[in-house]
């Protein structure tokens, strides 16, 4: 995803995401500054934003992104509703997405991801996939063969209009 962004020539990227106290959050938080720090850039605040898992916050942190950093040029967010709340913002400021800020979310829900405005890019963390195999090493597991320890599964970057 970062490496997206770094290739479209976006340098000053903002994160804003879900609540601090939520895991997802800070993980998501904690893999951009790690990325961004790999390739000797940092967020464009200094810091990730923390806040709810909605369109009404992406929407006032994307207003207090640009008064904190207006050269922000591009928007990382903790899931698609903010990014669409974001969008939302700078559509109505008028700042053209993506020819001058590109904004990605995150899960890949279509509902919303098709529904902003531009159509949003995305990451699909394959949640079907995650369920399908969770749901596979229960039974096994009730069935006593258990399978401990962290299982990961591959996901994408679906690159739209808005980036």
């Amino acid at each position: 995803m970062y490496g997206h962004l770094l290739a479209t020539g976006r340098t000053r990227i903002a994160h804003v995401t879900g609540p601090e106290h939520h895991q997802a959050a800070r993980d998501r938080a904690r893999h951009v500054i790690e990325q961004l720090q790999c390739a000797s850039r940092e967020l464009s605040t200094g810091r990730a934003h923390f806040g709810e898992w909605r369109e009404a916050w992406g929407r006032r942190a994307a207003e207090a992104v640009l008064r904190t950093a207006p050269d922000t040029d591009a928007f990382f967010c903790g899931n698609d509703q903010i990014a669409r709340g974001v969008a939302d913002a700078l559509r109505e400021r008028g700042v053209s997405v993506p020819s001058d800020l590109a904004v990605v979310g995150y899960d890949n829900w279509d509902t919303m991801a098709l529904a902003c405005r531009p159509p949003l890019t995305s990451i699909d963390m394959n949640l079907a996939e995650i369920g399908r195999i969770a749901a596979l090493r229960l039974l096994r597991a009730i069935d006593s063969e258990r399978e401990p320890g962290v299982h990961t599964v591959p996901w994408r970057l679906v690159v739209r209009e808005s980036s």
